[in-house]
């Protein structure tokens, strides 16, 4: 709180001092102390008057209307007063003897009451000068009184005793106290009903011990209260509220109880405000708060709640203070100290403000006013001005100030505010002003005065626009009640309820717009193209002064005080009204599909004592009590501003998006809706839109929906120029039909609105619109209607809207047509058969006659209907009613054309009734009813042969048991098994066999389809038999491994067909047992009788144990190559390589190794045939190199590979090979056909030969002969072509697509022109399968690549 003087000690010397507010106004403090002077201040600390007094003051007070201040002192019986107008001093006698030592002005009127210090007392009216003396009142001393709202007057003396009278002295109550009256007050006890007297209980400060409360409606019953001894003495107490009091004690407590009877005696609140002590206290119920002093502090609380804090005031230079008084307006607290110094502080300013743009002034002081522009960052500025204002305007270039009928205007310069020389007087009090750039407009009496603020001192402007004076004589009847001025008009309104504009640059009225009410206040906004007023209904409008539009503001609060246009030019539509508690948010929308909009947002709780005075981007600037500013944002805007809108949670990110949609900032609610991605909220945003009429916007959000359809619609509507149609169609998007048609209405393309309807399928409303828009339209309307009336079955209305669509016009022969099938329709439907079936004849529509067909079956008029459907060709529906009419012979003329199975089957059976069995097997056919076709022709026509076929073409169960029957009459057992079995009748077919000794015959006929009880049944009977193998098959088949297996082993051992069953068996059971039992059986130790080694590799192979498999396959296709069996040995190398690989398990590099050189000495034969001679020869070179390997041929290979050679011009190679085969224990077993050629080479050699071509390694590309499969450089063993023989080439890569074994890609293509099966897996391969492969990374090391077995 800001100290507004100080009055020194030295003023009225050493010593406590006393004062007094002036009533009322508070303008003047009245001060006196040990120097025998009053002394009279304004508010800002100037000496207004004093009083010279012949002795120490004794007491001083103010009238109630703060007119008079009255003094009594020592040494003197009469009366001194001081006149607050005038500032005259006056003395009355008070024609008593004795020393007057207290006085006390009434509540109501202006009586003086005056004790002595006898006890005596003085009644004096002011008004009236008559003076009523009442001796003996009191025995001693008049020390303390008050007067009640009514007229009683209490007094407290020094007999302990206090006194209640009325106004002309009658002692009406008295009553005695245990010490020294203290601080007398009236007040109202709070109690269950209002007292009829009003203030009825004096309380007194017992010897400032206790608290006595003495109700004057019951005097005999008082209350006396006590406090705690720590709190120490009661200093003062005040009143407030409704019925508590505030106790300030000696030790700086500070206490606040109640009167109510129900809550006597409890302590509500209770502080300790002081540390050493408490001196006095002070309630200002006009400001709320209430103030103790104590030590060197003052603090002040809050009444509505004490425990808030509100303000303190530490007096640094003063130890110890003693007196407090807050003024009667609460603006100003008065604070003395025992030495004699008093402090005046301001503890509440006027709240004046003005605001122009962002520009706010307002009063920081008595006499200080300052500017400020928190929005541009300017520095405050401040103005001294001369006296205290009650008005205050701020324009772009000016501030004006006054109070009454005088103003000072400044004007705002670079160099800071500079007062104007000449001051401004106008003809009554002023009320308001309002400032533009180059004009003032003062508001005095029901006028308004517009005049220049700086007058114009070249005469360059006209003398009349100098000054001008509202409302004009021929208006002098209109009282103008509130005016504003912006930069171009002078806009006010006056109490007859209208609102004119005055165009000042053309000095002339330009508007004038008439309400019902009187204009109470206006609130344009900046540009004056919009304006909020006020009536006298407490109503609130916009008003649109371009097209004198009003728009009712709604839940507009009766109490507003003010309103605030938004100064954020992105937001113009947003405006405030604040009253004392809550600040309400609107929104002005100019265009919404309903015409200009006022919305309603929310509200926000306003401060307690705080003005709204400048809105700018949702930011509340408010003015204080303290001549501060502060602000605060909007609760409808609390989510609008965030920067890092991603870091919100859901629920956030919604109340963001419904502020932004109400406020109609679409661009931000863009931003918050983004991250919420919510489909239903984007839909929510696109209403919104399109309610605002925002096309643009709207446009954007439904593609972010997806939405092709609105936003194709809405595009087509973006050019339309008539506001009401255009609104129209938005309304229809919105599903808001009635406000969309009566848009349509309203607009100039009426014939919207039934185009409309009639999408909307309201048929009604269409016809009606029809009938006043496009009569030529009502036959087609009346159609639709028709179709819908009848879809919901109103015949009647029906045929009549039928009736009406007729034309009978030929360019409508499609609608009329329509129309007539549907008068056919509802005809036959209301019962007029013979007409509908008429009209459905005549007509050429299939579809119909299918229709009334469908309706004449429904009401079982079977001929009729029938009719209908053959007419129209619908044979299967026209036979299906004629069979229901038992009209055979129609059904019969209409076979032919029958496609149904279950006509067909219908008549079939109406024919086999008659005994026509053919044409019932054929109608039977026709309806694929092949049961009935078998046991017609078992029956009936003596036919096995065609129901045999039938059984076998069609599977059917129940024909095969036909069948299976009629065999079992002829005794041929095993058809009959075969069709028993077919008809999955198992056990009889079983039992048949077995009793006809037809089991082989069932055996073979079952095949897989068995359980595995049947399969069991089977076992056993051949058990019986002693039929080993069959009885092991079908054990094996049951899963009967055991006993399969024992009858495995009993059968011959050269049936190879046993043994292999053996080796399923033990692959399927994995049962170590049966698998060590077969093994001893293959290795001869049951019957010592060794079997063939490739048992033993098909019983590995099925057990899955591939590296023991692998094994014996080498062994297998050693045995195979060593009898000469190249192609076995081969495929058993390949079949074991491929099972390894599938399993990826490391291929044994024998394996490897005996598989590349039986599948070299294969390709050799291909070579051969294809006459490529050399690449045979290389073949036979490395199969030559290996001879060992093929005991069974060495001469006959040795012979080929000496020849092939030769014929390849490898000379020395064939020398080589040809002194190997003159060897003595190969020489006499050469073919005599070679053998002198063979010769001949020895004796002749021929050592020339070219070097082998040589290709880069697949590894590391060095060069190495083509036949090479090790590479010497990076020691890879390489992998080798499966057509040439070659290793592989990187550039030139294929392989097999059936065994994955690679080659060269040309190769390979070269040679399926003449062959197509790979030469490795013998499978066929077509050309276009297969495909040039980028990298043999896999098939070079395949090895790393394939994973080890599990």
């Amino acid at each position: 709180m800001k100290r507004v003087y100080s009055v020194p000690e030295r003023t009225h010397g050493q010593g406590p001092i006393q004062f007094s507010w002036q009533r009322t106004q508070g303008n003047y403090l009245a001060t006196t102390g040990a120097d025998n002077k009053v002394k009279i201040f304004d508010r800002h600390g100037d000496l207004k008057g004093d009083i010279n007094l012949p002795g120490t003051c004794t007491c001083l007070g103010w009238d109630t209307d703060g007119d008079i201040l009255a003094v009594v002192c020592e040494q003197s019986t009469g009366i001194f007063l001081w006149d607050a107008n005038s500032f005259r001093t006056t003395q009355i006698d008070s024609g008593l003897k004795d020393t007057l030592t207290y006085l006390l002005w009434s509540k109501n009127g202006q009586l003086l009451a005056v004790g002595t210090v006898k006890g005596n007392l003085l009644i004096y009216n002011h008004q009236t000068s008559r003076k009523i003396p009442i001796i003996g009142k009191h025995t001693k001393r008049i020390t303390c009184g008050a007067w009640s709202a009514e007229g009683l007057l209490a007094l407290g003396s020094e007999d302990k005793t206090i006194s209640v009278s009325n106004a002309e002295g009658d002692t009406l109550r008295q009553t005695a106290l245990r010490a020294d009256p203290n601080n007398v007050q009236f007040s109202e006890m709070k109690g269950d009903e209002r007292s009829s007297i009003g203030e009825n209980t004096v309380s007194v400060n017992v010897g400032k011990q206790t608290l006595f409360l003495f109700n004057i409606n019951d005097p005999d019953n008082p209350i006396e209260l006590a406090f705690q001894q720590r709190y120490g003495m009661i200093i003062s107490y005040k009143w407030f509220g409704d019925g508590y009091i505030l106790i300030g004690f000696a030790q700086g407590f500070f206490v606040v109880i109640s009167t109510h009877m129900k809550e006597i005696g409890q302590e509500l609140f209770q502080a300790r405000n002081h540390k050493n002590r408490l001196t006095d206290i002070a309630v200002s119920s006009t400001l709320g708060k209430a103030a103790s002093a104590g030590d060197n502090c003052v603090k002040i609380h809050d009444l509505a709640d004490f425990k808030e804090m509100y303000a303190i005031i530490t007096l640094e230079e003063e130890r110890q203070l003693d007196k407090i008084e807050w003024s009667d307006d609460g603006q100003l607290l008065a604070v003395t100290t025992p030495k004699g110094a008093l402090h005046v502080y301001l503890a509440k300013l006027p709240m004046l403000a003005s605001l122009n743009q962002t520009r706010v002034a307002y009063l920081t002081s008595l006499l200080e006013v300052t500017i400020e522009d928190s929005v541009n960052g300017e520095n405050p500025m401040t103005i001294a001005v001369e006296v205290e204002p009650s008005f205050l305007a701020i324009g772009p270039y000016h501030v004006g100030v006054g109070m009454n009928n005088r103003a000072w205007f400044y004007i705002l310069g670079d160099n800071g505010p500079e007062m104007l020389k000449e001051q401004r007087e106008y003809l009554g009090t002023v009320r308001a002003m309002s400032l533009n750039a180059d004009y003032a407009a003062v508001s005095f009496e029901g006028k308004v005065q517009l005049h220049m603020i700086e007058s114009d001192t070249t005469g360059a402007m006209n003398e009349e626009r100098e000054s001008r004076l509202f409302p004009d004589p021929e208006h002098h009847d209109s009282q103008i009640t509130c005016h504003y001025l912006t930069s171009d008009f002078l806009i006010f309104g006056t109490q007859n309820g209208s609102i004119h504009f005055f165009f000042i640059e053309d000095w002339q009225y330009v508007m004038e717009h008439r309400h019902m009410a009187g204009i109470r206040r206006i609130f344009p906004d900046p540009s004056g193209t919009r304006l909020i007023f006020i009536d006298d209904k407490s109503d609130g409008y916009v008003l649109n002064p371009v097209t004198d539009s009003v728009v009712t503001i709604p839940d507009f609060s009766p109490t507003v005080q003010g309103v605030l246009w938004e100064n954020w030019p992105l937001d113009k539509g947003v405006f405030v009204a604040y009253d004392q508690e809550k600040i309400y948010t609107y929104v002005h929308c100019r265009e919404t599909i309903n015409g200009s909009q006022v919305a309603y947002v929310g509200f926000s709780r306003l401060p307690y004592g705080q003005v709204a005075v400048l809105l700018y981007n949702g930011e509340v600037t408010l003015q204080t009590q303290s001549g501060k500013v502060a602000t605060t944002l909007l609760e409808t805007h609390s989510h609008v501003f965030h920067e890092t809108p991603q870091d919100l949670a859901p629920n956030q990110l919604q109340i963001a998006v419904d502020q932004c949609i109400n406020l109609r900032r679409f661009r931000d609610a863009w931003i918050y809706i983004s991250l919420m991605n919510n489909q239903a909220t984007w839909e929510m945003f696109g209403k919104a839109a399109l309610y605002n009429m925002d096309l643009d916007f709207a446009v954007r959000v439904h593609r972010q929906l997806g939405d092709a359809g609105m936003v194709s619609s809405i595009l087509k509507i973006m050019n339309v120029e008539d506001r009401n149609l255009l609104s129209g169609y938005v309304a229809m998007f919105l599903s808001e039909f009635n406000q969309a048609q009566d848009l349509f209405l309203a607009s100039s393309n009426p014939a919207a609105a039934l185009e409309m309807r009639r999408d909307l399928l309201h048929w009604d409303s269409a016809l009606q619109l029809a009938k006043a828009l496009a009569p030529e339209q009502i036959p087609f309307i009346s159609r639709e209607y028709a179709q819908q009336l009848e879809f919901t079955g109103d015949y009647i209305n029906a045929l009549q809207h039928y009736e009406k669509g007729l034309t009978h016009n030929e360019k409508e022969r499609d609608h009329d047509e329509v129309c007539a099938g549907g008068i056919a329709r509802m005809s036959i439907r209301l019962g007029d058969i013979r007409k509908g079936v008429a009209m459905a004849m005549k007509m050429p529509s299939r579809i119909l006659k299918k229709e009334c067909a469908a309706i004449l079956e429904t009401m079982k008029q079977w001929t009729e209907a029938a009719t209908l459907y053959e007419q129209g060709q619908y044979y299967d529906k026209a036979a299906s009613v004629y069979i229901r009419g038992k009209n055979w012979g129609k059904v019969g003329d209409l076979l032919t054309k029958i496609t149904s199975p279950k006509i067909h089957a219908q008549y079939a059976k109406a024919k086999e009734a008659d005994g026509r069995y053919k044409e019932a097997a054929e109608a039977y056919k026709m309806a694929k009813e092949w049961d009935n076709v078998i046991r017609i022709n078992l029956d009936f026509l003596q036919n096995p042969e065609e129901a045999v076929r039938i059984v076998q073409e069609t599977k059917s169960v129940e024909g095969a048991k036909m069948v299976a029957k009629f065999f079992q009459k002829l005794n041929d057992y095993a058809s009959a098994i075969q069709f028993l079995v077919m008809s999955h009748c198992n056990d009889e077919a079983f039992q048949l066999a077995q009793t006809h000794n037809q089991m082989e015959i069932y055996a073979d006929i079952i095949g897989s389809d068995a359980t595995p009880e049947d399969y069991q049944s089977i076992a056993v009977h051949f058990e019986n038999e002693k039929n080993h193998f069959m009885a092991g098959k079908f054990f094996l088949l049951s899963e009967q491994f055991v006993r399969a297996m024992k009858h495995f082993l009993k059968c011959n051992p050269e049936d190879g067909q046993a043994i292999e069953l053996a080796i399923e068996t033990v692959g399927r059971a994995n049962d170590d047992a049966l698998t060590a039992q077969l093994v001893e059986f293959l290795m001869g130790d049951i019957d010592g009788t060794p079997k063939d080694a490739k048992y033993l590799f098909r019983l590995y192979m099925a057990l899955k144990k591939f590296p023991e498999a692998a094994r014996t396959a080498i062994i297998i296709a050693r045995e195979e190559q060593n009898a000469g069996n190249y192609r076995n040995a081969h495929d058993v190398l390949f079949s074991m390589y491929q099972e390894l690989k599938t399993h990826h398990i490391k291929i044994p590099s024998e394996m490897a190794t005996n598989l590349m050189i039986l599948h070299s000495y294969i390709l050799v034969k291909i070579h051969v045939k294809k006459g490529d001679h050399l690449k045979g020869a290389r073949m036979l070179i490395r199969v030559a190199n290996n001879i060992s390997k093929f005991p069974s041929h060495i001469v006959p290979i040795l012979t080929s590979t000496v020849i092939e050679c030769h014929r390849a011009n490898l000379k020395n190679s064939s020398f080589s090979y040809a002194a190997m085969l003159m060897r003595p224990e190969y020489r006499n077993s050469i073919d005599l056909k070679y053998k002198k050629k063979i010769e001949m080479i020895v004796r002749k050699p021929d050592k020339t030969e070219e070097e082998e071509p040589q290709t880069p390694c697949p590894v590391c590309a060095f060069q190495l002969p083509e036949t090479e499969l090790m590479c010497p450089d990076c020691k890879n063993t390489l992998p080798y072509c499966i057509v040439t023989g070659r290793h592989i080439v990187r550039e030139d890569f294929t392989a097999c697509p059936s065994c994955d074994f690679p080659a060269v890609f040309s190769e390979f293509i070269r040679l399926l022109e003449t062959e197509e099966n790979c030469p490795m897996c013998n499978e066929k391969i077509l050309k276009e399968n297969l495909q040039k492969l980028p990298d043999p990374q896999k098939y070079i090391f395949a090895e790393e690549v394939a994973a080890p077995a599990p």
